[in-house]
This record gives C-alpha cells, sequence and structure tokens, in this order.
C-alpha cells in the first residue's frame, strides 16, 4: 500500500520544467522558521524565483527576520488551487543566506540586480526597485525540493 501511495507521488510531482514555470508565475509564499526557544513561526512574504534561489524580501523588524537571523533554516511552501483536483505546490527547504545591506537602501550589488529586475516586475509592474530602508533580501537555493500537482490525477 505504501509502495502505492510513494509511485503515485512521483507521479504527481511537477517535471524541473512545471516547477520552474510554477515558481517563476506564482507571488506568495508561506514562509517556516524557528524561534530560539524552538517556537515554530510561520508567516506569508511575496518573492521571486530566478531558476535556482528563492528570493525574499523581507522586514528586517520582523519576528521572520530575527529568527533566521539566529537560525538560517527555512521551509517555504508555494501553492494555488481552490478545488481538490486544482491543487498544486511546492515546498522547498534549507538555509538562507542574507545578501546586499539590512536594510536594504539601493547600494550597488551585483548579486542583487537580476532578482531586483525580477522581483519590482512581477510585484510592481516598475523598472526600478523602490527601496524603503525597511526591508532586505534573503535567497534560499534549496537543499530539498518536494512538489505536487493534483491535476495529473485525473490522469492516473
Amino acid at each position: 500500500m505504501a509502495d502505492t501511495a510513494q509511485r503515485r507521488g512521483r507521479r504527481i510531482m511537477m517535471t524541473p520544467q512545471e516547477l520552474d514555470a510554477f515558481l517563476s508565475e506564482q507571488r506568495t509564499c508561506r514562509v517556516a522558521t524557528v524561534s530560539a526557544d524552538g517556537t515554530p513561526h510561520a508567516s506569508t512574504l511575496w518573492f521571486v524565483w530566478d531558476g535556482a534561489s528563492l528570493w525574499l524580501y523581507s522586514i528586517t523588524r520582523s519576528r521572520r527576520w530575527s529568527d533566521l537571523r539566529q537560525d538560517g533554516r527555512i521551509a517555504v511552501v508555494v501553492d494555488s488551487g481552490e478545488e481538490y483536483g486544482e491543487l498544486r505546490g511546492a515546498e522547498l527547504s534549507g538555509r538562507v543566506e542574507f545578501v546586499g545591506e539590512s536594510p536594504r537602501t539601493g547600494e550597488p550589488c551585483p548579486e542583487l540586480v537580476e532578482p531586483e529586475r525580477l522581483f519590482t516586475r512581477k510585484n510592481f509592474g516598475l523598472e526600478t526597485m523602490p527601496h524603503d530602508g525597511r526591508h532586505a533580501w534573503v535567497r534560499l537555493t534549496p537543499d530539498k525540493v518536494a512538489s505536487w500537482d493534483f491535476r495529473k490525477l485525473a490522469e492516473l
């Protein structure tokens, strides 16, 4: 029975191309962090995917930021769909890297040119990133990715 479920799980996984397209088109993710006392914390955030890493633009005075500064482990879920047969998503996990100044004021940072271009176009419809001096970037290049696309269940 477990073997059947495992085979079905593999069949509803997104292909690398499907996963890349899905993460590129979605905007909102749920971020799970761990506080110093071990308490889990989940929050919602906009993100951008560059094909290899998930970039999160977080308020630096948030619990999420404080948690990540103490413990860089993170799990992120990106999902969509309302009806059961429409559900699809991905969970990405690993450790974040802090990139650029904190908080971000727009100082030149070659690593942030592409993520900021993608993020600004996707979320604001602008060409130039507006910096408010309250946010900063973390990058998650996932160690582990799990994905699902329940639309594939109709094909099984």
